[in-house]
């Protein structure tokens, strides 16, 4: 399929699927804002309630060059408006119900009980706006014996096991690179923020939605949870398979390739190309039991080819395989272009940079990085007119947040 094609009914008058959808986040770092970036993303209009000093991702590197702006909190906060409020001043938490009782969704992800201490939380927001949906995004939940330790990414990383299983099987426990948790609890804020609002839309009824990154990593670990119940042993495997072989990264001459087999008519395929038709018939359970000698040809048959000799013929015969890419490499791939996974976004300082675009593609309600990550407070005035500010009130309440 052609790209015009998939976009052929496509229209141009929306923002998005959740145009006009409004969200209030409250964030700071990466699950929760990911969960709002998502939302926006959708085309929902999504104001960032920031502590006017700004949040901590700001600061936080890899910086673009020439610019003082950060590469992740500009990754996370497109397609939002920013408002800066002190919610533990009476006058920021009063702009901030009266933001909420506009709203249809509010999303948090402070320490459980933290804004409830400031008087913004879900019961205080439900008194004003009882069809809230109101998305809570923290590190052990809102409830359970551990629901008010502080937590970061890796810190959940290692409590659910995740850092046992990662890395090679002769090292000792590995993060995951990126920010696996958040993330995996941002895509889950946002899922629970979009099955809230189903159930409100038919009901009338708001809620509150509790998501954690322990559960989050838990939920997708691919039954490990259930093996670990049952006393299975789950052993650390790197980049195998224990279902299947050959899967694994094999050397070329001038890079790696990974490939992987998991049906029985793919080996059957690869053997001859390898040249060995006599082993064409050999299942799973023997591939497993003879998984080091299989590794050894194909590594042996990769080792004399170049990475594009060996994944086009592979490719061609239908079996998966990829090079071994680094971001670098990726970030300059045709079909990464192709998928508007880089996005070119003018950026608040007047800088162009690519931004990597929009996962999901929606064929009548297309979605795209529309603007900027906005600076501290950009939307202050617009914002609070909105609301019925007076512009003696407006101008008092700025100078009020920012001391």
């Amino acid at each position: 399929m052609e790209k015009q094609d998939f976009y052929r009914h496509a229209r141009h008058d929306k923002t998005g699927p959740y145009d006009g959808l409004v969200v209030i986040e409250v964030t700071t770092s990466w699950a929760g804002p990911m969960a709002g970036c998502l939302l926006a993303d959708f085309g929902a209009r999504v104001i960032k309630v920031e502590h006017p000093m700004g949040e901590v991702m700001r600061r936080l590197p890899l910086g673009f060059p020439g610019s003082k702006l950060m590469i992740q909190h500009e990754t996370v906060n497109r397609n939002k408006q920013n408002v800066s409020l002190n919610l533990q001043t009476p006058a920021g938490r009063e702009v901030f119900l009266k933001l909420c009782a506009k709203a249809d969704v509010v999303i948090e992800n402070f320490r459980p009980g933290t804004l409830s201490s400031w008087g913004v939380g879900y019961g205080d927001v439900a008194k004003i706006k009882p069809d809230i949906v109101y998305v809570s995004i923290s590190g052990f939940g809102q409830f359970g014996p551990l629901s008010d330790r502080a937590c970061y990414d890796p810190i959940a990383q290692s409590y659910c096991g995740w850092t046992s299983l990662n890395g090679d099987p002769d090292g000792g426990p590995m993060k995951a690179p990126t920010f696996l948790g958040d993330d995996l609890a941002g895509l889950h804020g946002a899922l629970g923020a979009m099955a809230a609002l189903r159930h409100r839309d038919q009901t009338g009824e708001g809620q509150h939605v509790d998501v954690s990154l322990i559960d989050s990593l838990l939920h997708t670990s691919n039954g490990h949870l259930t093996a670990g119940a049952l006393g299975l042993p789950i052993p650390k495997t790197g980049n195998e398979y224990l279902m299947a072989t050959p899967v694994n990264e094999y050397r070329c001459t001038n890079g790696h390739v990974f490939t992987g087999m998991l049906l029985d008519s793919h080996w059957a395929v690869l053997a001859p190309l390898m040249g060995h038709p006599e082993l064409a018939h050999m299942k799973v359970p023997e591939r497993l039991a003879r998984r080091a000698e299989v590794n050894r040809l194909v590594s042996e048959w990769c080792s004399h080819q170049t990475v594009e000799s060996v994944v086009e013929t592979l490719a061609a015969h239908g079996i998966a395989a990829t090079r071994i890419n680094t971001f670098q490499d990726v970030a300059g791939e045709a079909h990464v272009a192709a998928r508007d996974m880089l996005q070119t976004v003018r950026l608040s300082d007047g800088t162009e940079a690519p931004l990597t675009g929009p996962s999901i593609k929606f064929s009548r309600t297309p979605t795209r990085i529309r603007n900027a990550a906005p600076p501290v407070g950009q939307h202050n005035a617009e914002i609070l007119a909105e609301l019925g500010y007076s512009q003696a009130e407006i101008e008092r309440l700025i100078s009020e947040q920012r001391n």
